[in-house]
């Protein structure tokens, strides 16, 4: 993939958010930290404090509640709060786009958090993406993402 010079490169997962600038040209991508964010997300049963339940009366028979067998399970607060950075991590790049911080962007991110961004992006930031890669990156050093868009 080719990375214009100055070109924004995200690189984020439910829980780290790299922003990054090419300050280096197409062939030799040179990427620097602009602004780095990590939240503290303990696995979910740390986060919970209850095991699933269930309902006393879940169906209904003839207008009324009958005593029913129906479990509740109990949410998922550490992929609520990955999916919260997601939407965070897509509001501060609305806010960049819509102050024309940035030309071209380039978002990495395994596919569940790829999701979760595009579902939260302003029309401003559809219009400057100028690619996206699928793949978990936030534990690897700069020239590695560099080598791997190189390589996308």
């Amino acid at each position: 993939m080719q990375v214009p010079h100055n070109a924004f490169v995200v690189v984020a997962d439910g829980r780290k958010m790299l922003f990054l600038r090419n300050e280096g040209d197409v062939e030799h991508p040179n990427l620097q930290v602009e602004r780095k964010r990590v939240q503290d997300n303990p696995d979910n049963h740390e986060q919970s404090a209850d095991v699933s339940g269930r309902a006393q009366s879940t169906r209904m028979e003839g207008g009324t509640f009958a005593a029913g067998g129906g479990t509740m399970e109990n949410a998922d607060f550490h992929q609520i709060e990955e999916d919260r950075f997601a939407a965070d991590t897509a509001e501060l790049l609305n806010k960049r786009a819509l102050n024309n911080d940035f030309e071209s962007l380039i978002i990495v991110a395994p596919p569940g958090t790829l999701g979760e961004l595009r579902k939260h992006y302003h029309k401003e930031v559809e219009n400057r993406l100028a690619g996206e890669i699928d793949k978990d990156l936030t534990r690897h050093t700069i020239a590695e993402i560099e080598q791997a868009l190189i390589a996308a």
